[in-house]
């Protein structure tokens, strides 16, 4: 039985952590599912942007303690940590950085540890005012390791994302949006990520994804590397299909984006 449940309006997919009865909590089968759903994604040239949220109004209250810690699986958790590439933990949340697509995060209830990690490896994050999330490592004795040291890096300033790591501290939704830690506040976040899909996709996706390659490349290469992208996306969209009827839909809605190139 999958622990995702996965919907497609109009190449916009949504997907939901279905674990209610764990608060969504992540064990190590839906970590794979997660990874394995976006490698399937990032193939579909039809898609046009992802919703993360989850089922029962709670995004996830983190790790699964239990399958962690269950004997079977401590080898497999062991060996995610010694081997020389990135761990499936990690995998599971950057891979959402990597999609060619918008990736938009609806949260509400419960967002800890894991859950926190995942929601800030999509591009926009929105909350609920009421949420909890917290950096919840610590209080297990344990590191954040799912790849926040690239997801946080220039959301939040590093005295902050300390002291909130350390600390393990519980906070809510307008407090995490005062510090820059979600995109926007909203009383139905899943609605407003809907609206926000839809707006987005009415512009051509290959300078959508051209888009996303180009700022993602502001936190990880140097200037000179960013500055060559901007230059490589731009021929390469000139040169294509879809910045031709961008600008035939500008005049002519009606007109109708092909699949992306790129």
């Amino acid at each position: 039985m999958s622990l995702l449940r996965i919907e497609n309006n109009n190449h916009i997919v949504t997907i939901y952590l279905s674990r209610p009865e764990k608060r969504n909590a992540m064990n190590f089968a839906l970590l794979q599912e997660l990874y394995n759903a976006a490698k399937t994604l990032k193939k579909d040239r039809q898609l046009r942007a992802v919703i993360l949220t989850g089922d029962a109004q709670i995004f996830s209250a983190g790790i699964d303690l239990a399958d962690l810690n269950a004997p079977a699986k401590r080898a497999f958790a062991l060996w995610e940590l010694i081997k020389p590439s990135q761990s499936l933990f990690q995998k599971a949340c950057l891979i959402w950085q990597d999609l060619p697509v918008p990736v938009i995060c609806a949260i509400e209830g419960y967002c800890f540890g894991a859950g926190l990690q995942l929601a800030l490896a999509a591009d926009f994050r929105i909350c609920h005012p009421t949420t909890q999330l917290s950096i919840m490592e610590s209080r297990w004795g344990l590191v954040p390791d799912m790849g926040i040291s690239q997801s946080l890096r220039g959301l939040v300033p590093i005295d902050t994302i300390k002291e909130l790591t350390y600390t393990a501290r519980i906070f809510n939704g307008e407090y995490a949006k005062s510090i820059g830690l979600v995109s926007h506040l909203s009383e139905h976040p899943l609605a407003q990520a809907q609206a926000l899909a839809d707006e987005i996709a009415l512009r051509s996706p290959d300078a959508i994804s051209a888009s996303k390659q180009v700022l993602q490349s502001m936190l990880h290469l140097s200037t000179c590397k960013t500055l060559y992208l901007e230059k490589l996306w731009q021929l390469k969209l000139i040169l294509g299909k879809n910045s031709r009827i961008a600008r035939i839909k500008d005049k002519n809605p009606t007109e109708h984006f092909q699949p992306r190139q790129f």
